[in-house]
């Protein structure tokens, strides 16, 4: 049994040393969430913007802005400013703090990240690389799978999901909340054998989670069960 501390200096000795220089992040939670055992993890795609409007915010820069500079219990969905909108107001911010809100966690405590660290102004910018930038960014999350011990890993999308799924082996489904709507999008629950699930939700930079309709909260709260 792996006895030692846990703190957030080590899970940033993961991050692959070629994408330092990156435009990116891999932090979306501070000290506090990557400090502790946590019952959810949370993961997106990827950083999104310009890279060559943000070519100074490599993925060491901002790391270690949280490491140092950032709160203990920061969280950029809470605390940061999007397109200069005030924080936690613009895109899906609302809609991931609504999650937590509803589940009675504070967005401080709750490790969050993405399946790549690199930037891009829309997912399919990375087209043929997304495969081979998760499968280098892998080691960090399964660093993060085995120390935090969650009982859920929260997927953006389907393609943050289904790379998890397969990397954990969560291959049956066993729970799902199918919006209330014309759309009638899914979001979907999957277990391995050790009983580690994968939440495969609606990427909440689309569904209006705060909506009853398309909010996946309670699927989640049933998840963590």
């Amino acid at each position: 049994m792996n006895t030692t501390t846990l703190t957030i200096e080590s899970f940033s000795e993961k991050i692959p040393v070629n994408l330092l220089a990156k435009s990116g992040k891999v932090f979306y939670s501070g000290r506090n969430a990557f400090s502790a055992p946590s019952t959810l993890y949370v993961l997106g795609v990827n950083p999104g913007g310009d890279p060559a409007d943000h070519e100074a915010n490599t993925i060491e820069s901002h790391t270690q802005t949280v490491l140092h500079a950032k709160a203990a219990d920061w969280s950029a969905y809470r605390d940061e400013s999007w397109e200069k909108a005030p924080p936690g107001t613009y895109g899906m911010a609302p809609r991931v703090l609504h999650l937590f809100t509803e589940l009675g966690v504070s967005p401080g405590n709750v490790p969050c990240s993405n399946l790549v660290f690199v930037r891009s102004r829309r997912e399919g910018d990375l087209k043929d690389n997304m495969s081979s930038l998760a499968d280098q960014c892998w080691s960090f999350h399964a660093h993060a799978i085995e120390r935090l011990h969650p009982r859920v890993i929260l997927c953006f999308g389907k393609t943050a999901g289904n790379y998890v799924r397969k990397k954990v082996y969560a291959n049956k489904m066993i729970g799902e909340f199918v919006e209330n709507n014309n759309r009638r999008w899914r979001s979907q629950v999957f277990s391995n054998t050790q009983g580690l699930k994968v939440l495969v939700a609606t990427h909440p930079s689309i569904a209006d989670w705060t909506a009853p309709c398309t909010d996946p909260t309670q699927l989640v709260r049933e998840s963590l069960r």
